[in-house]
């Protein structure tokens, strides 16, 4: 849905997925750790908002690929846009778990443009453990609010 999004050439994306892979994948510790890899997103976040926040006082817009995948992480990056003076839209793709397995399993496949790595099962369940559905009053605070469901 990034993608799209930006598909006017007119915003920059910025997909976490991309950036672990590119930054810490390699050195990605034998077995899934979670606490590892949280460190690591973490500080790709912080240097993605360094990197917006210089966009914005340019005039140029952003599509943030982060997860956000609960509401504490969410509100912090709407409180980033506000204090750069810039608008924020959520978009929320909203479809069912087997489907997103289903697409996540054709991307590990290398069906999907947007590939950058493995994702397992005990991967995809512990993120899904993680969500938080964006509620109505949630969504009233950004100045858009987009759900999809393809």
């Amino acid at each position: 849905m990034a993608r799209s999004l930006c598909a006017d050439g007119k915003a920059i994306p910025f997909a976490i997925d991309q950036w672990m892979q590119t930054l810490f994948w390699p050195d990605l510790p034998e077995k899934n750790d979670y606490a590892w890899a949280i460190a690591r997103v973490r500080r790709c976040e912080e240097q993605v908002a360094v990197m917006t926040r210089q966009l914005a006082a340019i005039g140029v817009d952003v599509v943030l690929d982060l997860g956000f995948t609960d509401r504490a992480q969410r509100e912090a990056w709407l409180l980033r846009a506000r204090e750069a003076g810039v608008r924020c839209a959520l978009h929320v793709l909203e479809v069912s778990a087997e489907l997103r397995w289903q697409r996540i399993t054709q991307r590990n496949e290398g069906a999907s443009a947007t590939y950058s790595f493995v994702v397992t099962r005990e991967m995809f369940d512990a993120m899904e453990a993680l969500w938080e559905p964006v509620t109505d009053a949630e969504s009233s605070v950004f100045d858009g609010y987009q759900r999809y469901s393809r």
